[in-house]
């Protein structure tokens, strides 16, 4: 650097000014850019979900910087002291425990507080695993869908499951990718199969960046029964390939409308019909006429 200066111990006010979003390590804390470190030195205080985490990586490095705890709990009343921080001219830092700040992490209030009062906002990015999960999955890379954390209770979670299935014929084609606790691994996993189908192509990415990172690839249903008695550990991410392009047969169609109709109105039936199959309402309701007066 032309200021002589290592970037693990910048000096302060080095920061850009205003608010910098800082990518850390997900696991392999070599994956700490020379940038982040300068600006992480250089800030005059960082916000961190955790300042134990936080400490303890800093502390490697050889960098004391006082740390201000930021989560979800605290964000609200947080936001306030940081924008007068950051009117009085103090640059400050916003870390994640790992990975990007604000992807199923906090901060995403504190950074529209920040843009909403004209504050400076930069960002050095880095590490995030949803993204290195997907160039690792051998699924399609794009477009894709990053869904973070599925409800933790089996109803909400087949209700999302549902959701997203319904989008897929409605017309979504992507790869999904879904974060997972490791105790929730195998039931996530079984809700997938279940409400997107067994054969779904996926994968199940975890410990990236780590001694025993590993990803295994399959069906949706090959991965249930594997994590059904397998242990899984660490982080972990869940990829799950776009779906297969669906026709609907008129015979199909006919069938589907029949149903629908058992228990609502023709124009009720059509437009639920027409949310299931991704066909234009107005060529499912005239099917939907064309039968109500054969019958």
């Amino acid at each position: 650097m032309a200021s002589g200066v290592p970037p693990e111990r910048g000096q302060r006010g080095s920061a850009p000014p205003g608010l910098t979003l800082v990518a850390t390590p997900i696991g392999n804390l070599g994956d700490l850019s020379p940038r982040a470190l300068e600006v992480l030195g250089g800030v005059d205080a960082v916000l961190c979900e955790d300042t134990r985490v936080t400490g303890q990586m800093l502390a490697r490095h050889g960098m004391s910087v006082a740390l201000l705890p930021l989560h979800d709990h605290n964000e609200a009343e947080m936001i306030p002291r940081t924008l007068d921080r950051l009117r009085s001219g103090q640059r400050l830092a916003l870390a994640s425990d790992a990975g990007t700040p604000l992807v199923s992490d906090p901060g995403y209030r504190l950074v529209r507080a920040v843009i909403e009062a004209g504050l400076p906002l930069t960002a050095i990015p880095g590490p995030n695993a949803a993204v290195m999960a997907l160039t690792l999955s051998g699924l399609p890379p794009h477009p894709f869908l990053f869904l973070g954390f599925l409800p933790p209770r089996a109803g909400p979670r087949q209700a999302a499951v549902a959701r997203l299935r319904a989008q897929e014929r409605a017309g979504l084609s992507a790869t999904v990718i879904l974060y997972e606790a490791p105790h929730r691994l195998a039931e996530t996993l079984a809700a997938l199969a279940e409400g997107l189908g067994a054969d779904r192509p996926a994968a199940v990415a975890r410990e990236l960046t780590k001694r025993f990172e590993e990803v295994r690839r399959g069906s949706l249903g090959e991965l249930a029964a594997h994590y059904a008695t397998a242990e899984a550990l660490g982080e972990i991410c869940i990829l799950v390939g776009p779906a297969p392009e669906e026709t609907t047969g008129e015979a199909d169609l006919d069938a589907r409308l029949r149903e629908a109709l058992k228990g609502a109105s023709l124009r009720d039936a059509a437009a639920i019909v027409a949310a299931a199959t991704g066909l234009p309402r107005k060529q499912v309701y005239a099917r939907a006429l064309a039968l109500s007066a054969e019958e």
